[in-house]
């Protein structure tokens, strides 16, 4: 059994996607696979010569569904890194995600701190929103980005308890991410990662960030083929884990929800074409 397995989705990311996999690679990574969606085998063309396992899926998947495919690939693993193709993996990252879960074996998955290229951290910590604060984040944040309900959303919530983190880069125990069924497919871009974090949370499994552990994150390497189909997904997706996971009053208020996001929606189509950051 490998200790750990990586599976990247790649979307056209070329260069990157080579510096991902010699990243993983010097991390002591011997199992990548990595999971062609760009419908042209763009993959093969970047990796060539390169010794990884390449999934070709003959159609773009959407990021869920390919990381589940590529998982299938991945052999008997303990833990399983999963990741974006325009990420880096800084020295000592994976050694330190992996020794983190080996002494914390009621998580079941964590994050790294990411940086985007400047060194910037990015606010890879989320909670889960409820309709007022991701309503108010959702129209505010495209024209106010500090605004104080998105400095909420982006934070670690009471007592440093983290919901959920981004699934630009993470680690998951095998046996979690299987018992849970993996990503949840019904969601093409976006929200897959909250909604994975939600259920692993629901099946008893806790959310971890492992600040000494760092990779930089590019990002929007791959969605800027696509800015305005992404901003469609990210709204579509958030309104499916919403009304995945409204109960009670929240559940009486998804029209609200659906009216907040289709105006966010409508702001960034008629003013930007930039995707939104996770």
């Amino acid at each position: 059994m490998h200790q750990v397995s990586a599976v990247v989705v790649d979307y056209f990311a070329g260069h990157d996607l080579v510096t991902c996999v010699d990243s993983l690679r010097r991390e002591g990574v011997e199992r990548i696979v990595v999971v062609d969606n760009s419908t042209q085998g763009a993959s093969a063309t970047a990796l060539e010569g390169h010794d990884v396992v390449l999934v070709d899926t003959q159609i773009n998947t959407g990021y869920g569904r390919g990381m589940n495919r590529g998982v299938a690939f991945a052999g008997e693993c303990a833990y399983l890194i999963l990741s974006n193709p325009d990420v880096q993996v800084h020295p000592h990252a994976v050694e330190r995600l992996v020794s983190f879960m080996e002494n914390n074996l009621d998580v079941g998955i964590a994050g790294p701190t990411i940086v985007d290229s400047a060194g910037a951290t990015y606010p890879s910590i989320r909670i889960f929103p409820n309709v007022l604060l991701a309503g108010l984040h959702a129209l505010i944040a495209p024209l106010w980005s500090g605004n104080p309900f998105t400095r909420r959303y982006r934070s670690p919530g009471r007592n440093g308890q983290v919901d959920w983190i981004s699934g630009a880069f993470f680690i998951t125990r095998t046996t979690a991410f299987q018992a849970v069924g993996g990503f949840d497919e019904r969601y093409f871009m976006f929200a897959e990662d909250m909604d994975l974090c939600w259920r692993l949370q629901a099946a008893g499994w806790r959310v971890a960030v492992v600040p000494e552990a760092t990779v930089t994150h590019i990002e929007g390497v791959s969605r800027a083929r696509a800015p305005r189909a992404m901003v469609r997904a990210h709204h579509a997706s958030a309104l499916r884990f919403e009304a995945r996971t409204a109960h009670g009053t929240r559940r009486v208020l998804l029209p609200l929800a659906a009216l907040l996001l289709g105006s966010r929606y409508l702001v960034l189509s008629i003013f930007s074409a930039r995707a939104p950051r996770r």
